[in-house]
């Protein structure tokens, strides 16, 4: 994954989230942490949730990251793909401790953990240049 993006990642805290089920669209917005080293996002969410229902017919996921800004030279946002599984294991470990250690406060209430295997990235970063983008795709030899 390219630094430039995970850097961004890193900076925000909310993602929308993308699912589509015979041709019909859903987004929802979910905190969301980064684990770097699996390349995934991870979020919460109750299973009863209509994009939580999607994903268990259709796991292909996309989404999009945004800094809020009028200022054109200042615009950056991340538009990724990527395949939406429930935490288990020592992944599921692994994610509760790190979601916790950003969001103390979801110990109130932490439902089930998602993670996002990410398999696309465009960062689209204005600071670098009018409309520069870096792209990131899964290798899959990776």
């Amino acid at each position: 994954m390219n630094e430039k993006i995970i850097n961004f990642i890193d900076q925000h805290h909310v993602l929308t989230l993308s699912t589509a089920v015979d041709n019909k669209p859903y987004s929802a917005n979910c905190f969301y942490i980064y684990l770097p080293e699996e390349n995934m996002l991870v979020c919460t969410s109750d299973k009863t949730t209509k994009h939580i229902q999607d994903i268990e017919i259709n796991n292909y996921v996309s989404g999009s990251i945004v800094l809020e800004t009028k200022i054109v030279g200042k615009i950056q946002g991340l538009q990724f793909n990527g395949i939406m599984l429930e935490a288990k294991d020592n992944l599921l470990k692994k994610c509760k401790k790190q979601y916790l250690i950003k969001y103390p406060y979801a110990i109130l209430k932490l439902t089930t953990m998602w993670t996002i295997k990410l398999t696309f990235a465009k960062l689209t970063d204005n600071r670098l240049g009018f409309g520069k983008k870096i792209i990131w795709e899964k290798n899959d030899n990776l």
